[in-house]
Formats: structure tokens, sequence, C-alpha cells
């Protein structure tokens, strides 16, 4: 990956740019406006022929100058252009209504990010997540998912579920290639890679270990579905110094889950999984990371999802570049056996073994 190594813009585009920093709060509801209402999918109905500011606000039941206002906004931001008094979309205005990764990153920025993140310097600075007191007083997201509000919570499970959920698929082979008979899956969430499992191998029983309020809605998710009866819960908050995870498992699975924690958490979290994982058992960690996506659309993401770790989520994690992450997985007992990349959307898989 190469995209970060050298400063592109001339001194014109670089002024430019730092405008649209400047505005680009503002920039952001503005493309929300022109979703929302309804003035994109207008001017993208009218094809190549354009429409106007009156056509538009008359196919919208908006006034005259809301319509102008937000069409002259979605000039500056790339979403339409215009040709005389007509406007017609771009590409970029067509991928803002039809495209489900820009459409899950839209909602999850605007309902769990975007009030919170003003708190962004007071998170850094105190290494806590400031922003999350706009939903309520935790001390980390994880401990609210189960009561978060709506539309919040829903944005907050289709973010990590679009990610994750990719992966999965090309992740299967590769963990029941040694065939484990035993998976415990670690932060386990809703229990949507354990039932991935347990309808991939009619054999292994699945182990999930997370929070109480999350293990409530994974046995929810699961209870009632073929395999469910292969899903056992085990109710632990790795964090706190003596809880030890559950044994007899001949394989660990973790996937977007360290990126949850701190260095000296994973270092903790890791020691845990070295203490019950047998010498033949393997651990299967799957996690984006950024300096690993194949386009810079992908890494931008990634380097902006660690914002949302700082304000929103516990004030002291992000998305790892592979350097760190996998120096802190050596550190803690285990040998790199393998590395796939560009699994789904672009998530790494990592697989170790205890040294």
């Amino acid at each position: 990956m190469n995209f970060f190594k050298q400063d592109k813009h001339t001194a014109v585009e670089a002024k430019e740019y730092a405008q649209f920093l400047a505005f680009a709060p503002m920039a952001f509801q503005a493309a929300r406006a022109l979703v929302n209402l309804g003035l994109l999918a207008a001017v993208e109905k009218s094809r190549r022929q354009g429409i106007t500011v009156a056509a538009a606000a008359e196919k919208t039941g908006l006034s005259i100058y809301g319509a102008r206002v937000l069409l002259e906004a979605g000039l500056g931001i790339g979403l339409v252009t215009n040709k005389g008094n007509l406007f017609l979309i771009t590409r970029t205005g067509h991928f803002l209504l039809h495209d489900e990764m820009t459409r899950v990153n839209f909602n999850f920025v605007n309902d769990v990010c975007y009030q919170g993140v003003f708190d962004l310097e007071k998170s850094v600075r105190e290494g806590k997540p400031e922003g999350l007191k706009v939903f309520g007083q935790w001390p980390t997201i994880y401990e609210a998912l189960a009561q978060l509000p709506e539309p919040v919570r829903e944005s907050w499970l289709k973010f990590d579920h679009y990610y994750s959920d990719s992966a999965f698929a090309a992740a299967l082979p590769i963990v029941f290639k040694n065939r484990p008979r035993r998976l415990l899956d670690i932060g386990g969430n809703t229990g949507r890679w354990a039932l991935r499992c347990v309808n991939f191998s009619p054999d292994v029983q699945v182990g999930i270990a997370d929070l109480p309020g999350q293990l409530k809605m994974a046995e929810t998710a699961t209870r009632d579905l073929p395999g469910g009866d292969r899903i056992s819960g085990f109710p632990i908050n790795v964090l706190e110094p003596d809880s030890a995870l559950p044994e007899n498992f001949d394989a660990i699975w973790m996937s977007q889950f360290l990126d949850c924690f701190s260095e000296d958490q994973i270092r903790a979290i890791l020691g845990k999984c070295r203490r019950v994982l047998p010498p033949a058992g393997r651990m299967f960690i799957l996690e984006p990371l950024w300096d690993r996506q194949k386009f810079l659309a992908g890494a931008f993401s990634l380097q902006f999802t660690s914002l949302y770790f700082t304000a929103m989520a516990n004030g002291n994690s992000q998305m790892y570049h592979s350097r760190l992450l996998l120096s802190l997985i050596r550190e803690s007992g285990f040998e790199i056996e393998e590395q796939f990349d560009q699994l789904g959307v672009g998530h790494s898989l990592i697989v170790s073994r205890p040294v």
C-alpha cells in the first residue's frame, strides 16, 4: 500500500482541500438532506435531460429556496453537476444513493458518531469515550449496546455486520481445514459467526464468550435456528483481571474484537487465550487492518473508524496497522502460521499457534 507516502496536492489544490475540511460537517449534512429529502433521487430520475430547481422542488414538495441551496451545495461536494439551469447526477451521487457500503458508513457516522465526535479532543486528552454521554452514562459502548436507542443500535449493528459478514464465507474453509470440534468465539456479539460455524460443520460445538448483555442477544438470535443447540454461552468481562476463559476448546476465534481494546488490554486478552489453548490448537483473528487495504477508500474508512473508538466506544483502541497487531500476537506467546488478506470487503485473517 502506497497511499500515504507523499503529498500529491499542488498549493492551490491543498488550499481548496483545506476549505473542504473547514466545511466538512456542513457538507455531510447537506449530502444527508439531499438524499433524505428526495432531491438527489429526483435529479437521478431526470437522467441525461437534467432537472431545474423549480422542477426538483415540485417533485419533492420543497420550496424553491430549499431545493436551490441544497442543489448548489451538491455542486460543491460533487454530487451533481449543472449545465445552464439544469442539474445532473454524478457518479458520486449515484454511489451515495445505491452503494451499500456507502449507505452503511453514512448511517453509522450520522446515527452513532456525529454528535459525540464533537468531544474528540477531550476524548484524546482523557483517554475516555467522552462522546458516548450523548446516549447515556456508560464506561464503554459495549455495556450500552443492548440499551442504545434506535436507530443508533440498528446502524451500529449493520455497520458491524456488513464488514464482518462479508469475510465469513472466505474464512470458514480456513478455520475448519483441521476440523476443530470445539471452537471458542470470543466477543461473539449476536452469534452470527457461531451460526455460520454450526451450519458449515455438523460436528462442531461453539462457545461464545462475551458480556452478559451480548450473550442475551446471541441466545435470542440463535436458539430456535438449526444448529442453535450446539451453541453455548460463557458470560465474561475479559478486561477483569481475575476473569478466565473457558477451557477445553481446540480453536479460538476473534472477529473484529481486538480492535476494541488498547495495546495493553490486547496483551492481557491474548495471554488468557494462551493459557487455555492446547499446544495443537489454533487461534484465528479476523481484523480489518488499515495498511492491508487494496483501495484508498478502505484505508481511509478504517482510519476514521479509529476515531469512533476514541470518541464513542472506549477511548483507547483503534483499527490497527498490521505491524503493531502482529507484534502483540508474537509477544503473547504465539507464532504466526499464516495470514490471508483481502477477505470480504477488506479483512485479514491471522492464523497463529501457541509456542
